[in-house]
């Protein structure tokens, strides 16, 4: 056999091999779409977009169903979605860059860093610190709303005890919305800059993601119509809300204090791939692409728990309750009928990202069954 003939031979092989392998994965592709189109008939989901990483690189992200029920527009991979509680691990983040460069200590007296007393009436010898606030052990709640720092200011509210539980501060674990809205305000007088745009500069713009808090800065046409589940009727209601602009008070906007109005503990927006390459560098241990968004230190203190027995960490949850025999880092969010789930495993470098903008929500072992059931059967189907 000739070179040249010997040289044609190995190339049909290597070409046959390549396409053998390029037609068994679409085949698997299509096994894993045709799954995920059967969990959404069966748990009633109006739209689900989701993103696979493995080894650090996203290697799937498709979006199915309904982007707009009235206008029967179909979802794409390029729509954002308010993910709610995903949120905090923004402004999480956000601060350990303070931390970092020796701007704050997780140590520090929240008191001194909002600019008001933050006090356990019940236990007033109590030091509430910044990680304290950042791990829901703080022993505050959102009985008082949280919508306002004016709930938690005691020269503002005469009812501002009642945001405190029986518990002493760092001795108790209470999820609490209140508590990342407060972060966000420490943010903006850490930074002089406004909350919505030190996000985009410093996370958002540095990964080359699209998204933010401000409803305003975004092109509303890419906007995922978000819907609550009505129950007794048997139908989906949209929920307008979740994209209202807040133009008349930003107009007004307090800097260090008015800070809720962009809900630094919900109100990010941003799709389900781009929120998977911000999962890859927590997952990374703060890296991305060759770009450090935190040191590693920082990046293993908010992944490590503070509270046992709910795994929570700093807006960073480890649970192995997603994924059978598999230790997940991530967060959930839920707000206005959207649910959403960003989960990784640190050590075999795999992330998953679901979310929904309607479903009929049910619930097993504390997750909504719609995300538990995607992010097992795009595990199984990518990564397995």
């Amino acid at each position: 056999m000739t070179t040249i003939t010997s040289l044609k031979y190995y190339l049909i092989v290597v070409l046959t091999i390549c396409t053998t392998f390029s037609g068994l994965a679409q085949v698997k592709t299509a096994e894993a779409e045709a799954e995920l189109k059967s969990i959404m008939k069966k748990l009633e989901v109006v739209g689900l977009s989701v993103a696979v990483v493995k080894k650090g690189e996203l290697i799937y992200s498709n979006s199915f169903g309904l982007k707009d029920i009235e206008k029967n527009t179909l979802l794409e991979n390029r729509d954002i979605f308010r993910i709610a509680s995903i949120s905090k691990s923004f402004s999480a983040t956000s601060i350990l860059q303070f931390v970092d460069a020796g701007k704050v200590s997780l140590d520090d007296d929240f008191s001194d860093l909002v600019g008001f007393k933050v006090r356990n009436p019940k236990y007033p010898n109590t030091v509430i610190t910044l990680k304290m606030v950042m791990s829901h052990t703080s022993s505050i709640n959102d009985s008082e709303g949280y919508f306002n720092l004016d709930a938690i200011n005691p020269e503002k509210n005469v009812n501002w005890a009642k945001c405190y539980n029986n518990y002493e501060p760092g001795k108790g674990y209470r999820y609490c919305n209140l508590n990342y809205n407060m972060v966000g305000a420490v943010i903006e007088k850490l930074s002089g800059e406004r909350f919505d745009q030190y996000v985009k500069h410093h996370i958002l713009d540095r990964l080359g993601l699209y998204g933010g808090y401000c409803v305003d800065s975004l092109d509303a046409s890419r906007f995922a119509t978000l819907y609550e589940y009505d129950a007794a009727a048997r139908k989906f209601n949209a929920a307008p809300l979740a994209y209202a602009p807040r133009s008349e008070d930003i107009r007004n906007y307090i800097m260090g204090y008015s800070t809720p109005i962009f809900s630094p503990t919900g109100g990010m927006k941003i799709s389900a791939t781009d929120l998977a390459k911000y999962m890859t560098m927590h997952m990374n241990l703060g890296k991305y692409k060759g770009g450090r968004i935190i040191s590693k230190k920082s990046a293993k203190i908010m992944q490590t728990k503070v509270s046992d027995e709910e795994g929570y960490g700093l807006a960073i949850l480890t649970t192995a309750d997603m994924i059978p025999g598999k230790v997940m880092k991530g967060h959930t969010g839920s707000a206005y009928g959207l649910y959403s789930a960003m989960f990784f495993q640190p050590d075999e470098k795999f992330g998953i990202v679901v979310i929904t903008n309607g479903c009929n929500p049910t619930y097993t072992r504390g997750f909504n069954d719609v995300l538990r059931a995607t992010v097992n059967s795009l595990y199984n189907s990518f990564i397995k």
